[in-house]
């Protein structure tokens, strides 16, 4: 998936951090980072702890992050960051831009999932046609979170040695946790059939071993905001209606008239509809609290 063409206006930026405190400022000696959604800038909280000051651009949980426009006051936060963390793979080339110095200490999470999977980066399409190897949405992806906390926990090191052993420390709880989600997710799905409004929790779904019955032309419409071919609508809604996937994933984020008419056929079919969002929402106390209730949800759906 790539990002959309089109930037549809700007998103109100709330001034709370990733943890829900205050914006950055210089004189509280705290290490000033500045992540692209409060996705990743909570992994780097839960790194960084109470050494670590975050600002997330993107935090607003009703909004749809493929639609966000920076302003000059990120581009400020950005230059005064001493480490700076964001998606890429084309998710948030906003944030990319904003980065204009080679000095600047960066994370980027998608270029280190190859470090972590055997495939690469592009495929060819499976056996049903599907192409799923190329998605952004990395952070369901549990081994690349990982890969992005190690490498968040050097950068930190490498601008306060003094705290490293407790960057390092904290980097080591937050994997064993992620380790606890992987087992509880994998292969829970076996047998099973998923089909999602859009495919931003992929790897989590790759991980239970369900297959992904979502038809290949109806994920790119979605995604790119283009008007779903009927057939591959209408394959979709046979899916739903006809009980042919165990579960619906939907993300709540970019929902429109075609996710929400899919939701409320999935409902009086009885197929059980499983909220999935691109940044925190409201209600959770960082990216393990989140991730392990839409695990929960998932696990539950499946067992359905």
């Amino acid at each position: 998936m790539t990002l959309r063409n089109a930037l549809i206006g700007a998103l109100a930026v709330a001034s709370l951090t990733a943890c829900g405190t205050t914006a950055p400022s210089s004189d509280n000696g705290k290490i000033q980072v500045v992540a692209s959604t409060n996705v990743w800038g909570s992994v780097v909280k839960a790194v960084g702890g109470d050494e670590v000051e975050v600002k997330a651009l993107l935090d607003d949980p009703s909004a749809d992050p493929h639609s966000y426009e920076s302003k000059p006051a990120d581009a400020a936060l950005v230059k005064n960051a001493k480490l700076v963390v964001f998606n890429g793979g084309g998710y948030d080339d906003f944030f990319a831009k904003l980065i204009t110095s080679d000095a600047t200490k960066k994370v980027e999470a998608f270029p280190l999932r190859d470090n972590h999977h055997s495939e690469p980066a592009t495929g060819a399409p499976d056996a049903d046609g599907h192409d799923h190897s190329v998605n952004e949405h990395v952070w369901y992806d549990l081994h690349t979170v990982q890969a992005v906390a190690e490498a968040a926990a050097n950068e930190l090191g490498a601008i306060a040695p003094d705290k490293k052993t407790t960057f390092e420390k904290n980097t080591a709880d937050f994997t064993a946790k992620l380790e606890e989600l992987e087992k509880k997710v994998e292969g829970i799905g076996a047998g099973k059939k998923v089909a999602s409004t859009e495919p931003i929790a992929h790897y989590l779904v790759e991980e239970t071993g369900a297959q992904d019955a979502t038809p290949e032309e109806f994920s790119k419409a979605i995604e790119e905001e283009s008007d779903v071919p009927a057939a591959a609508l209408a394959s979709m809604n046979q899916l739903v209606e006809g009980k042919q996937v165990n579960v619906l994933v939907n993300n709540t984020q970019t929902e429109n008239q075609v996710t929400k008419g899919l939701v409320e056929k999935a409902k009086a079919a009885g197929v059980p509809v499983v909220p999935v969002t691109e940044t925190l929402p409201e209600g959770v106390t960082g990216y393990l609290d989140w991730m392990s209730k839409q695990v929960d949800a998932l696990s539950q759906a499946l067992k359905a």
